[in-house]
This record gives structure tokens, C-alpha cells and sequence, in this order.
């Protein structure tokens, strides 16, 4: 390999992380607006979904800043319950489940599209 060919795969690799730390970040802030959001429901004896959506998606969130492989199967286990809990809540009402599962759908497949980069456990 040359020189030349080194940087490219370093660089490469430079790109993966900044791209992994974007997309933790912008989890971490969701998770932790939908934490504190569901937090404030839970006291007014509403859903606690939001609040263990939200503290599992700061999880993620870390475990992703972490670069861990195991921030994209805690986030697909979160992604699969929201899919079961709007299920639950609104049954197969197209209009009522748009709002309940786009954002986490597109989270899932930003940290799929990151996966290459994601360090598997030892």
C-alpha cells in the first residue's frame, strides 16, 4: 500500500467518526428533550413511553459516541417497541402512526448507514 493510499483510508476512516459523533449528538439532544418531555408526562400520569424512549435513546446516543456496535441493537430493540406501542395506540390508522414512527425510522436508518463504522464487541 502506499503512502498516498494510507491517508485515503485514514481519511476515510476520519469521515466515519465525524459522521458518528453528528448522529450522536443530534440523538442525544432528541433523547434528551423526549426524555424530559416524557418525564413531564409521566407526572401528569400520561405515557412513559416517551420518557424510556427518550433515556434509551441517550443510551444509544453514548454507545454511539463510543463508536460500540451495541448502540445499533439497543436502538433497533427502542425503534421495534415504539413500532409495538404505536401499534398499541392508535391500531393500523395510517395518519396516526406517521407521526409516532417517522423520526425514529429515520434515526434507525442513519446509525444502519453508520454500522460499517461501529466497532463490534471483542
Amino acid at each position: 500500500m502506499s503512502r498516498s493510499d494510507a491517508r485515503g483510508s485514514r481519511g476515510s476512516s476520519r469521515g466515519w467518526q465525524v459522521a458518528t459523533w453528528a448522529v450522536a449528538l443530534a440523538l442525544g439532544v432528541f433523547g434528551l428533550a423526549m426524555f424530559g418531555g416524557g418525564v413531564y408526562l409521566m407526572t401528569l400520569g400520561g405515557s412513559w413511553y416517551y420518557g424510556l424512549a427518550g433515556a434509551g435513546s441517550v443510551l444509544s446516543a453514548v454507545l454511539l459516541m463510543m463508536q460500540r456496535r451495541s448502540a445499533l441493537y439497543l436502538f433497533a430493540v427502542i425503534w421495534s417497541l415504539t413500532v409495538v406501542w404505536a401499534l398499541w395506540e392508535v391500531g393500523l390508522d395510517w395518519w396516526g402512526l406517521v407521526p409516532r414512527l417517522v423520526a425514529m425510522t429515520v434515526i434507525l436508518l442513519l446509525i444502519l448507514t453508520l454500522s460499517p463504522a461501529l466497532r463490534r464487541p471483542a
